[in-house]
Parts: structure tokens; sequence; C-alpha cells
């Protein structure tokens, strides 16, 4: 099936003259601030895709021992390889990062847990490859900095391993098609590691979802609300190279994931139905050009820092299905609230919304009673979290989800089964980045998204948070670990 690569704009002639055409055939000029963005809108008119094959429902051959080599060993890098060491079938087999202090000292961890020393990559930015290029290796698993993930992920596939990306796994819409095109013609994987599918209550409402206890799916909403300056963006010790501040010049939702990823599955996008166009508008920046100014005046370090135009606070994108689902996605790090990820699932029949806790459901007009809500708990916790849930907890990684994501994609690979998230799914949710951007830019101008199926959507199979297939791998007591559990 062949497809506009990038039909995402209505008009791509008037585009490359400078414009983006909106929904209602009204033009308006780009702003000076998204230039930069133009010579990828005007390269995206021309090229043409054909899926060489569809990832979606492919399961791969089966994988007894899954060999991984992990790239990034900084904030979520160490976490993942704990987690990886409690699953039968997994081998830690290669260790990457540019500061090689971080390769010694998982070292000295997998060493305490009595496992055999991976082989060690690092100490310059190159590194990365010869990991990729090791024949002992089944997958890679990437925790970098954003602007390394598609590359590192591209060349990965080449090199015949699959691969599991963190969010986003793309921050261009180019490259999300190079995620697709390289994932078909290799026949490799490519995951986002998007965990928040794997949370305890979007996997209930998932599963609640698929036996029509909510009836017609309408609407969602997501978020990802996290003030994150203080303690991460800002700080000198957290992020290398400062490359989370860096990356919050751009003005769109820049962190869709983690809302969007589980609203998604809900909606049976790329499944069944497709996003069709989106809209966003962001508030100005009421915080983070001030706190560096701050910051600048008592430590000069920040003085470059304080002179960029950084992100408004709060974005919200409204996101529009062929089927005329609608969804609402919003993203502020820059505001002092309350974490929350929204999580708002709304049918014909009931709702569901976690956040502000506890999480509720309602099957008419009001909220059901705490003990309601429990026996509907129990009657449609799916089999997953029957599974590993209370291992999953035990262990760790963002009260458990982390893991059960980990566990799923091992299970996944041992038996030949096709992952729960595909590359079409990395490639769409990470696309909502770059195309919030250029509505921001023009006044929230509609902008149609792009179809990374190809048109293979239509009779893309739903996923089933179920175990009907696989389920056989079992969860290990480590010594050494930091995580206790009983198995």
């Amino acid at each position: 099936m062949k497809t506009n690569r990038r039909n995402f704009l209505r008009t791509a002639a008037v585009a490359g003259a400078g414009a983006i055409t909106a929904g209602t055939g009204v033009s308006c000029s780009r702003r000076e601030e998204s230039s930069e963005l133009m010579p990828e809108v005007r390269a995206a008119a021309a090229a043409i895709h054909s899926q060489l094959f569809n990832m979606c429902g492919y399961g791969a051959l089966t994988l007894e021992n899954v060999r991984i080599g992990f790239i990034g060993l900084g904030m979520r890098g160490p976490g993942a390889v704990e987690r990886m060491a409690h699953i039968e079938g997994v081998e830690i087999a290669a260790l990457c990062d540019k500061y090689s202090d971080r390769v010694d000292k998982m070292q000295s961890m997998i060493s305490r847990f009595g496992l055999p020393q991976a082989k060690a990559f690092g100490g310059n930015d190159e590194a990365w490859r010869g990991l990729c290029d090791d024949p002992d290796i089944d997958m890679v698993y990437i925790c970098t900095p954003w602007a390394w993930h598609t590359p590192m992920a591209v060349y990965a596939m080449e090199a015949g391993k699959h691969v599991a990306v963190e969010v986003p796994a793309a921050k261009t819409i180019d490259e999300c098609w190079q995620l697709v095109e390289t994932s078909e013609r290799t026949k490799m994987h490519c995951m986002q590691l998007e965990n928040c599918c794997y949370d305890f209550f979007e996997l209930l409402t998932l599963n609640m979802t698929r036996q029509g206890l909510f009836g017609d799916i309408v609407h969602g909403e997501g978020a990802y609300i996290h003030d994150l300056r203080w303690d991460f963006t800002y700080d000198k010790n957290g992020y290398a190279d400062m490359w989370r501040l860096k990356e919050n010049v751009r003005n769109g939702n820049l962190y869709p994931t983690h809302g969007l990823g589980p609203l998604c599955q809900v909606m049976n996008i790329n499944r069944g139905d497709r996003m069709d166009y989106l809209t966003s508008m962001s508030t100005n920046d009421f915080s983070m050009a001030p706190d560096l100014a701050q910051l600048a005046g008592e430590d000069p370090f920040y003085a470059p820092f304080a002179e960029k135009k950084y992100r408004g606070n709060m974005n919200t994108t409204l996101i529009r299905s062929l089927s005329g689902r609608t969804i609402m996605i919003q993203h502020d790090v820059s505001s002092p609230r309350p974490y929350s990820r929204i999580h708002l699932v709304s049918g014909t029949k009931g709702a569901a919304r976690k956040w502000p806790s506890p999480a509720k459901i309602a099957l008419g007009h009001s909220w059901l009673p705490a003990e309601e809500y429990k026996a509907l708990e129990e009657q449609y916790t799916p089999a997953i979290v029957r599974r590993v849930g209370e291992m999953a907890k035990a262990i760790g990684g963002h009260g458990g989800m982390d893991f059960i994501m980990d566990w799923r994609l091992i299970d996944c690979l041992r038996n030949g089964l096709p992952l729960d998230q595909d590359v079409y799914d990395a490639a769409l949710w990470s696309a909502v980045t770059p195309l919030s951007e250029w509505s921001v830019a023009n006044r929230s101008s509609s902008i149609e998204v792009p179809d990374f199926t190809c048109g293979a959507w239509e009779a893309n199979k739903p996923f089933v948070p179920d175990l009907s297939e696989g389920g056989n791998t079992q969860v290990l007591q480590i010594q050494g670990s930091t995580n206790q559990l009983e198995v």
C-alpha cells in the first residue's frame, strides 16, 4: 500500500511557500520562531512511502534467551538493568555509556547479583555503535537523551537487533518515518518504552473497555503535569549536559506519550481507527525564563540559558480521530501543580478517571462508591496483572508498571508473539510533538496527522491485555538486589 509519506499538511505547495492551510481553508503566515522547521516541511511534501511489511501483529522468531545491550546508564538505564535481571531468559550482555564510570557501577551491581560481567562499551560519543554491531546481542535497550533515540534505534535495527527505546522515540516527523521504514525493511521490532500503558489503572480501564463496560468510547483526556524544574531540569548534576533544559526551547507538547499511549490503546488507534488531525495551543512562559534569570544572577553557569526563550507553561493539544472520537493531551513541567496524567476515559455507558486520586469509575451520572469500585476492580483485573502484578510492585519501577512492561516485552520475544506497542505506535505517539509545535506556531491551525500504517489500520487487530498466549516467563529472585520479593 502506498501513502503520501508526509501528507500531514493540507496543501504542500502553500506550506512550501511559508504558510500552513488550516482546516477551514484559511491560510496564515508562519511566525519567525517556526522558520527553522520549514526545510523539513518542504521536504515532507514530496516523498512517498510504500509499506514493505506490516509490523502490527508480527511475531518474530522465538528467542529462548534474550541477550540485551543497554545504552545510557544515567537516569533510566540502571533501573532497567536491575529489573531485567529479575526476568527469566534475560542475559545482560552489554552495557554502554559515554561516561565509563557509569558502566563500571553497573558492572559492580550485576556482580553483586551473581551474574557474569557484561561487555563494556564507553568513553566516547560513538561507543554505542560497537554495542549495536556486536553479534552476541538480540535487543538494544535505549535510555539516552532524546536526540539519540532515532539514530541509535535505526542503526540497531540495521544491525539486526530488536529495539526498545525510551520515550519519545523520535523528535521529528522525518525521524518517525525512519523508524517505520527501517523496522518494516529489517523486520526488527521497535517498541517505544511507554510504561504508563502498563500501569494498573490503565490496564484495568483497557480491559473494561474491551469488555464493553463503558460502551462506545467518545472522548479521552491525558497529560504529563509534573513540575520538573528544581529537582531535575535545572540541576547541574541531573540530566547530562543539561539536555533536558535545552529541549524546552521547543514550544509544543514535548512529552505527550504518557497520557496519549493508554488512550490510543483504549480507542484502537492504528487498529481500527486512526488520528485525523490535531490543533494545539500553548500559554506564554511564566516560569522558566524568570527562574533562569534568577539562577544566572547567582551562578554564571546559567547565564547562557537565561538568554533563551522557553516553551509556554501549559500546552493543550486536541486530536480528532477519523471515526469522530476526541483526545485532549496536556503538558506542563514548569508550574507548581500536583502530579497528574488525568487518564479520563469517557464512553456512552460510563467513564473512568485516575487523577485526582483516588481513581474512580462511573456507570451513570455519579462516581461509584468505594465498595462497588473494588468489586469491579476485582472482576476486571486483567490476566497480566494477576500474573505478575504483586511481584512487579515488589521489584518496583514507578510502582511496578516499569517491571510489567519489561516482563511483557521479554515474554513476547521468548514466545514469538507480537508486541503490545509496535513501531507505528512509536512513530504516531511521538509525532504529536512536532505536529503540536507547528500548530502552536501558526495560531493553533489544524494539522493533518500522518498515517504511518499506510491504511493497514483498517484491518489491524486491537491489542487485548490478556495472556491467552505466552505468560510462561518466570520472575526471579536475585540475591543482592535492592528489591525484595517472594516468588
